[in-house]
């Protein structure tokens, strides 16, 4: 049966890096509630999985895989459980741990990433933490970012098995979920930040050849051109308000 993806359909968030990765694969999956609701999906399916009494063991919060009876919520525990299953992650236990870390470390750069424009509270509108926000930006822009990337630039030097590769990666010499989901949170920060993210990546270059491979991946390429690949917008976790990239 085909994998069941559950994630808000008017979001890309943080179901799309799920997505990326079942893309990359070609593997066959349901994302289920941009489906029919008269088919039994939609987001009322969503809603269901979140708040059944029926789930042994609940998510808390989508992206959710379900795989036959296995339900799992977290985008990393995800990944690290779909990794071997698509052939996008090393075979050797100590790949999976450092890929599994690196992921680790994108959601927290994600999350940090978000509280710029909802510092207080996530139950706020953005414009009842506007004042908090252009502090919480000017940290994120001046000190984390810069933080962040050189991190993972650091990362792609260090990998001895990039000198074959078309464009560098961060685990071994092929392509790994790591790399799709830092092209995802590049590709959202250039959009939150165009000017800050602009200026950080001229000192990664790495970061930056391995953005541009993957969006020229084949598979992805022709994904991205679709109408599956939502745009951000200013109700996910990437948002743009041109005072907070000032």
């Amino acid at each position: 049966m085909p994998y069941q993806l559950l994630y808000w359909p008017s979001i890309p968030g943080r179901g799309e890096f799920v997505r990326l990765s079942l893309e990359a694969a070609g593997a066959e999956y349901v994302d289920v509630a941009r489906g029919d609701e008269q088919r039994g999906m939609g987001v009322p399916a969503l809603e269901r999985i979140l708040s059944s009494p029926q789930v042994a063991r609940p998510p808390f919060a989508c992206p959710v895989l379900v795989d036959g009876k296995l339900v799992i919520g977290q985008t990393a525990a995800i990944l690290l459980y779909l990794g071997p299953r698509l052939g996008l992650v090393g075979a050797s236990e100590a790949d999976r741990l450092w890929t599994h870390q690196v992921q680790l470390t994108i959601a927290d750069m994600v999350a940090e990433a978000h509280d710029t424009h909802h510092p207080i509270a996530s139950g706020l509108y953005y414009e009842d933490q506007k004042k908090e926000a252009l502090r919480r930006a000017e940290d994120f822009r001046k000190e984390r970012l810069p933080k962040f990337m050189q991190w993972f630039e650091t990362v792609l030097e260090r990998n001895t098995r990039n000198g074959r590769a078309a464009f560098p990666h961060l685990v071994g010499g092929r392509l790994s979920y790591a790399d799709l989901s830092l092209f995802q949170l590049v590709d959202g920060l250039r959009y939150a930040f165009p000017k800050a993210t602009g200026r950080v990546l001229k000192k990664a270059p790495r970061v930056a050849a391995l953005h541009a491979g993957v969006a020229g991946h084949k598979k992805l390429a022709a994904y991205f051109a679709s109408e599956r690949r939502l745009a951000f917008n200013e109700e996910g976790i990437f948002r743009r308000y041109r005072e907070l990239d000032a």
